[in-house]
């Protein structure tokens, strides 16, 4: 991150590890935890764009079975230097490990702050259907015409996006992978065509993928030389169009689709 210019970056999303003993981190107390995440939020801050945006995405960090929820941890830092909060994105997902004392966990958050208040932020490319599409307006001037942007509507900010587990036609060996999805989504509402897009817990390319699908410079870096390998072949299989992602808006359920 040190090597890339001052405000140089228009999209900064990642995920970075929860301190649980995952097999790419080493796992140290909360306090430590907090101290090396400071810092590199305090990188990403000085590359971020004054009209950009940057998305962290956070779980829970589990000492004992006690839950440490991160985004409610980490929050003070990014106010700490100036960053106005737009979303708190909530990631739902039908799969994970099942608990025994408390019920299972099926969500994680993505805190998504801006610089300024003059960013980027384009609804029509991430809009999704509309639950009613021929609503009318029922008085007033418009009475009669449809009431909804013929385009769909707004996402919201509770999101329904499988995560990558065995099944999933883009899984790696990689433990706690991104959905590709999940991050298009917030490039093509938070970036235009041709900017950058950064993720510095890059792991087995994800983000990368997510913003060259849509015209955007990828930038990424990982202490696992493995899992960039991986990146590597992943970006080279999206050039040769024959890489598998599940496309951004497609149902977790169609009752119409084949079992």
């Amino acid at each position: 991150m040190r090597s890339l210019k001052k405000e140089s970056i228009n999209l900064i999303v990642t995920s970075p590890p929860y301190n649980i003993g995952k097999e790419y981190e080493r796992k140290t107390s909360l306090d430590v935890y907090v101290e090396q995440q400071a810092a590199t939020i305090a990188e990403a801050v000085r590359l971020l764009h004054p009209n950009g945006s940057l998305c962290w995405q956070v779980g829970n960090h589990v000492d004992d079975g006690e839950i440490f929820p991160l985004d409610v941890i980490l929050y003070g830092l990014f106010k700490q230097h100036g960053l106005k909060l737009r979303n708190r994105i909530i990631w739902t997902f039908g799969h994970g490990l099942h608990c025994q004392r408390r019920f299972s966990g099926r969500h994680e958050t993505i805190l998504w702050f801006t610089k300024s208040d003059d960013y980027v932020f384009n609804l029509d490319p991430v809009r999704v259907p509309s639950k009613y599409p021929n609503k009318k307006h029922f008085k007033g001037p418009n009475r009669g015409e449809l009431s909804g942007n013929p385009l769909g509507k707004n996402p919201e900010d509770v999101w329904d996006i499988p995560n990558v587990k065995a099944n999933h036609v883009e899984k790696t060996s990689h433990p706690c992978q991104f959905p590709v999805a999940l991050v298009e989504r917030l490039v093509l509402a938070l970036t235009h065509p041709g900017q950058n897009v950064l993720d510095p817990y890059l792991g087995v390319g994800s983000s990368a993928l997510a913003a060259l699908k849509h015209g955007r410079v990828a930038h990424g870096c990982d202490i696992t030389e493995e899992y960039i390998e991986i990146a590597l072949k992943r970006i080279e299989s999206f050039y040769a169009g024959t890489l598998k992602t599940r496309p951004m808006n497609k149902p977790v359920y169609d009752p119409n689709e084949d079992s």
